[in-house]
């Protein structure tokens, strides 16, 4: 009888264990789907000018720094925006995580071509030395373009988000101006 109900338990408890694994606590939702999105901020605005305007220092090949080039810049911001994409799109769809998940990839899937296109060209305006003028006509246009869209897919994702965190009891701070 001891060896029949040892292998029953072990196999209940193996269940119970993978059953429990499975499932994605909601916080990890919020995070990849709402809260990763603060990356985008200054999208079509004044924030990624600045950054190109400014660009981060690197290392340098003699153990100096360097300012970085402005194409390597928006190539990085791609990179970070396109792994932050992966982890919301390797997110199973629930109908508690589903308008959290829509609207975080479709904030995502708008942004990503116009930083591959439209800032990576700015970018390299800057590089080549561009006059002033010309740079700051190139980041308006994006401003004027893409802007007002943005910030509708930006606050549709916020306020889903502020309903998931209110759902599942994740205690969030959100700086409403």
């Amino acid at each position: 009888m001891k060896k029949i109900i040892h292998p029953v338990i072990l196999f209940i408890c193996s269940c119970l264990y993978f059953i429990a694994c499975g499932k994605v606590p909601p916080e990890k939702y919020f995070n990849a789907a709402v809260l990763n999105s603060n990356m985008l901020s200054g999208f079509a605005n004044n924030g990624m000018y600045r950054q190109l305007e400014s660009p981060s220092l690197k290392l340098g090949e003699d153990h100096g720094t360097v300012q970085m080039k402005r194409s390597e810049v928006v190539r990085d911001k791609i990179n970070a925006i396109e792994e932050s994409f992966d982890k919301v799109k390797d997110l199973k769809e629930t109908e508690d995580t589903k308008e959290i998940l829509r609207a975080s990839i479709a904030l995502y899937e708008y942004v990503l071509p116009v930083f591959k296109k439209d800032y990576m060209q700015l970018a390299e305006s800057f590089d080549k030395g561009a006059p002033e003028d010309q740079i700051k006509s190139e980041s308006e246009a994006i401003h004027d373009k893409y802007f007002s869209n943005y910030d509708e897919l930006y606050k549709k994702l916020i306020s889903a988000g502020k309903s998931y965190a209110e759902k599942n009891n994740i205690k969030v701070h959100w700086n409403d101006n």
